[in-house]
């Protein structure tokens, strides 16, 4: 495998009958039209990481499935865009985030638009943790699932080379930050803190279970990676 995005294997095909033209078109589409939304409007409002956040978050669900689509054509489902397979914790974590940021904003607007370092630096976590997930995504290829794999398949490689080289777990990572970012961008101190805990038991449960599939699938290599690379999330 060559540094860095994995290359992209054309006898790999999507199976139509898990990506329903019109339920990938349409969803895509309104992904677009919220990203666009947001941002056309961001001069209108005082409160813009209200917007950009929306647009974040559009981003990130419409690069699901482009990543995998992409990279990992014979697993792309219309699912893949993770809009609906998070579950409802899932959901319920993003309109508490909106729901904060809209009542503090209307009883503390000052406070909102007031920390402009704090929003710089969410800004550049949410940005960089996009990049670090599809970049962990383009590189594994068809061995990344975005569910945990219970059987080694002939096209489970274990990847150490591009982002790897710096976290065994770099989607996890990727959205870890992501996460954490768009609370700090969004001012929001309560999600924030339920963001950071929450994903950090999530993450931290979720890599000791897939860690040993892993080590049945690659042994002592595993073994010898796990020690040499951490995960770039905090104490996991």
């Amino acid at each position: 495998m060559s540094d860095g995005e994995s290359e992209i294997d054309l006898d790999v095909h999507p199976d139509i009958r898990e990506n329903p033209l019109d339920e990938v078109s349409l969803t895509a589409a309104i992904l677009g039209l919220v990203c666009g939304v947001s941002i056309t409007l961001l001069p209108y409002f005082r409160f813009k990481t209200l917007n950009l956040y929306l647009g974040f978050l559009a981003v990130f669900h419409f690069l699901e499935y482009y990543v995998t689509a992409r990279y990992n054509a014979d697993k792309v489902v219309a699912d893949s865009f993770l809009l609906y397979s998070n579950g409802l914790a899932y959901t319920a974590a993003h309109a508490c985030a909106l729901a904060e940021a809209m009542i503090e904003h209307y009883f503390f607007p000052q406070f909102k638009i007031s920390h402009p370092y704090v929003t710089t630096i969410g800004f550049v976590l949410v940005v960089a943790g996009q990049v670090l997930r599809y970049q962990a995504m383009a590189t594994a290829g068809r061995s990344f699932s975005h569910l945990i794999a219970v059987e080694k398949k002939n096209s489970h490689t274990l990847v150490t080379d591009g982002v790897y080289r710096f976290s065994r777990h770099p989607s996890y990572a990727g959205f870890y930050w992501w996460a954490i970012g768009t609370q700090l961008m969004l001012l929001n101190p309560v999600c924030l803190a339920g963001f950071a805990v929450v994903l950090w038991r999530f993450f931290n449960r979720r890599i000791e279970v897939e860690e040993r599939y892993l080590v049945q699938f690659f042994g002592q290599r595993y073994n010898v990676f796990k020690k040499s690379t951490g995960t770039l999330i905090p104490f996991v």
